[in-house]
């Protein structure tokens, strides 16, 4: 999931600004480019515009106000004239401006690679390095169970001492919602073990959440219970690959959906010719994204070279998603690419099955707990 963090700015000192909240919107069905936007406006009236989870633009006030017309699809001359009555500029002016910052964002839209600052002549401000009152994303980990071959001891089971039940995970996605929360993760273990998946799933669909699904792909080649998962309207799934038919079958039932689908790699001492090779045939078989990690630092330099063979093949590399434990991907010995400035406890946040927060995954600091404690304490807690 490549993030791009940007700003919009205008000269316009705006003398009043709309409710802080949350606000999205969602492509019609006939739109083929299947897009979504969050507008989240914050208590100073400056606000984050994330276009389908991945792109982030940070907005001055006047520009959130445009933004936030933008959400509610209002047209060019309402914009002007509510603009115009309450700023005292020229409705010229104002449609002109609206009509600007509408082309830039569909030009986000249709071109998903397209660099803001070289193409759009928007500034570039460090990601994460703003205030804002919530992250972008929430990981949950809603069980540390794995499939019955796999060694228990792979998950970190013995940090919760219970498994949160339906009704508290629905209230965690409801609250995540209600602080400002657009994308929820959910991953594991193996989040497909749990039979509330579907509900869970659809409660973020129901609220306007993108959900995205980290998992080892066994369960998605049975076809009734792939089409329940995306009747939910999942946006995308992650799947940890490794060359059991099962998953291969998971892989290839997901690629025929409409679904962003990617697969996550980890590299070993024994196979790094055939996770080589294994990346230009998923280009060929449409994998869109590719996550990768090592299972020691001593691969640090075959896993770069990995990188640049992602790049090569024009695939994104995603290297901010929390990995499911399983025996195929030790998290405690992955080496996940990290860019220069990372979103741990700021662009998101980990919960763990029995609710605690966690900055991200592996960072064992507990935050409070997302079910039973005040949000702006935990989120206070993030920054100390």
């Amino acid at each position: 999931m490549q993030r791009i963090t940007k700003s919009f700015k205008k000269s316009i000192s705006p003398e009043k600004i709309v409710q802080p909240g949350i606000y999205q919107y969602l492509s019609p069905a006939d739109d083929p480019r299947n897009y979504r936007l969050h507008l989240r406006i914050e208590v100073d009236g400056n606000g984050i515009l994330i276009i389908n989870a991945s792109t982030i633009l940070h907005l001055n006030t006047t520009a959130t106000e445009y933004a936030y017309f933008l959400i509610k699809n209002t047209s060019p001359e309402i914009v002007a004239k509510e603009i115009s009555r309450r700023y005292k500029v020229q409705p010229s002016t104002a449609k002109r401006d609206y009509l600007d910052l509408s082309e830039r964002i569909q030009d986000l839209i249709n071109t998903p690679d397209l660099d803001p600052v070289s193409f759009l002549d928007m500034e570039r401000i460090l990601p994460y390095s703003g205030h804002i009152s919530a992250p972008y994303r929430l990981d949950c980990a809603i069980t540390y169970r794995l499939p019955a071959l796999d060694d228990p001891n792979f998950a970190p089971s013995d940090r919760v001492g219970k498994e949160l039940d339906t009704t508290e995970w629905l209230k965690i996605i409801d609250k995540a919602w209600s602080v400002g929360i657009p994308h929820i993760v959910f991953t594991g273990g193996e989040p497909t073990l749990r039979d509330d998946l579907p509900q869970l799933l659809q409660q973020t669909e129901n609220n306007g959440q993108v959900s995205g699904l980290l998992t080892d792909g066994i369960r998605l080649s049975e076809p009734d219970y792939l089409n329940e998962l995306l009747l939910t309207g999942l946006d995308y799934v992650m799947i940890v690959y490794n060359d059991k038919k099962e998953v291969r079958d998971g892989l290839q039932a997901c690629l025929l959906e409409d679904l962003f689908v990617s697969v996550h790699l980890t590299l070993a001492e024994n196979n790094l010719d055939d996770i080589t090779s294994s990346i230009e045939n998923f280009k060929l078989i449409g994998v869109k994204g590719i996550s990768l990690s090592a299972q020691t630092q001593n691969l640090a330099p075959q896993l770069e070279n990995l990188r640049n063979k992602i790049a090569e093949h024009q695939l994104d590399l995603i290297w901010n998603l929390p990995v499911p434990y399983s025996s195929f991907n030790p998290v405690k010995f992955e080496t996940n690419y990290r860019g220069k400035e990372s979103g741990e406890g700021s662009g998101w946040l980990y919960i763990e099955p029995d609710g605690d927060v966690l900055p991200a995954q592996g960072i064992n600091q507990v935050l409070g707990n997302f079910l039973k404690d005040d949000w702006r304490t935990i989120w206070k807690g993030h920054s100390d």
